[in-house]
């Protein structure tokens, strides 16, 4: 499906369009990865999209909204070059990315194309609306530090965990997320032991695993499921008695579907992010029917993505502006930028608004793995951290002082 909408969009692209805001049809343009290896996730940004446009029917009063879909791969030269090719087929709106380093090169490239507004699909990474923000970048997505606020203070003071070892992929996702995590549950009190960085990739952890402290009461584990799922299992054979906290992106299917054997190291499971499939908000609910509705089972996930989301809510953002400003993109897109920054948007996770930096201040989940009566594993949510604001609640000298994500930081200091 997607592959012919490709193929029709680099056709519509060769005709001739005026200024946007003087025609009937307005062109948003989606970065999305329909190709290769993280196509089931590209597609379910795509799906997001969708959702959001068919709550308008495709159009802005008597404006047609038409779609101009570039696929990427996941290098941030990939999704520049993809940027480029849309605003040659004279697309206005961008969304999108989905990666840490692809947001950082698209905030970047933002900065040399002022007549486009860029709104950010789901990539989270601290630096892009932290250090040297774009004016015509908008992040409707909290940070990948942000995704843990919430946690450090669960696992600390409800689950009683108060030391524990950190065993995580050695990229920029998990620098931020252990960032957020470190920062709430040492100031509580809790103590981090070690940390453990593994290449992307690697699938042996035994030695990893002989060098976890005994005293350790938890393992924060970030990795991905099926990648956690291989760990649990190896982990369980050594007899391991720790229990395990999860990232942003470890209790997926992989995990909710483990062997009998495996259910004991997951159940009881917190781990936390920018949305739970559970919540039974009136606004989730009606996006996860508009989700459902809109694609078979066969052509979607049981409920959206984190990605299916984020692109969801970034096409709301936009829509919502464009309607306000009655389609009007002319003078630089001011009065659309001037909208989309005050925007305080009734979002399926909750109300987003945007800081001075044009980065989401919105809420986080807080989920606990738990066992049903038919012996399904499912993702129970605990709490909900509201207005969660990119410096953590900290002041901004304080969150300053602690640094950017890196390997190392924050120090733990209880």
């Amino acid at each position: 499906m997607y592959k012919v909408l490709l193929a029709t969009t680099s056709i519509l692209g060769a005709s001739f369009i005026k200024p946007v805001y003087a025609y009937e049809t307005i062109k948003i343009g989606v970065l999305a990865t329909v190709e290769g290896a993280y196509t089931v996730l590209g597609e379910d940004a795509l799906r997001g999209v969708k959702t959001a446009l068919n709550n308008v029917d495709g159009k802005i009063g008597n404006k047609k909204i038409e779609l101009v879909i570039q696929s990427v791969n996941t290098t941030p030269n990939s999704v520049v070059t993809a940027a480029q090719k849309l605003l040659d087929q004279n697309v206005n709106i961008i969304i999108g990315p989905t990666s840490s380093e692809q947001g950082i090169a698209i905030r970047d490239f933002s900065q040399t194309k002022n007549q486009a507004t860029f709104i950010n699909g789901i990539s989270g990474a601290v630096q892009t609306t932290y250090v040297n923000p774009s004016k015509n970048f908008f992040r409707f997505n909290t940070d990948n530090a942000q995704w843990s606020v919430g946690l450090g203070e669960y696992v600390y003071n409800h689950k009683k965990y108060e030391s524990v070892s950190i065993v995580a992929n050695d990229y920029a996702f998990n620098h931020a997320q252990v960032l957020g995590f470190v920062n709430e549950y040492c100031a509580l009190g809790g103590e981090v032991l070690d940390r453990y960085w593994l290449p992307l990739g690697e699938k042996k952890y035994a030695n990893i695993i002989e060098k976890i402290s005994e005293d350790a009461d938890a393992i924060y584990l970030g990795l991905s499921g099926s990648d956690a799922l291989q760990f649990l299992k190896q982990y369980n054979a050594t007899g391991g008695k720790a229990k395990f906290i999860g990232s942003s992106i470890t209790v997926d299917g992989a995990l909710l579907n483990a062997p009998e054997n495996i259910k004991q190291k997951i159940v009881g499971m917190p781990s936390s992010g920018p949305q739970s499939e559970t919540w039974g908000d009136e606004n989730w609910q009606s996006f996860l029917k508009g989700y459902k509705k809109s694609f078979p089972a066969h052509e979607r996930f049981v409920a959206p993505s984190i990605l299916a989301t984020g692109y969801h809510n970034a096409t709301k953002a936009a829509l919502t502006c464009l309607e306000e400003v009655d389609g009007d993109l002319s003078q630089g897109h001011t009065k659309f930028r001037q909208c989309l920054s005050a925007l305080e948007l009734k979002a399926p996770n909750g109300t987003i608004k945007l800081d001075d930096n044009r980065q989401a201040i919105a809420n986080n989940f807080v989920t606990e793995v738990i066992e049903q009566d038919d012996g399904t594993l499912v993702k129970k949510l605990v709490r909900i951290r509201q207005d969660v604001n990119q410096v953590l609640g900290l002041s901004k000298e304080a969150y300053d002082a602690i640094g950017l994500p890196n390997r190392s930081g924050p120090v733990c200091q209880n």
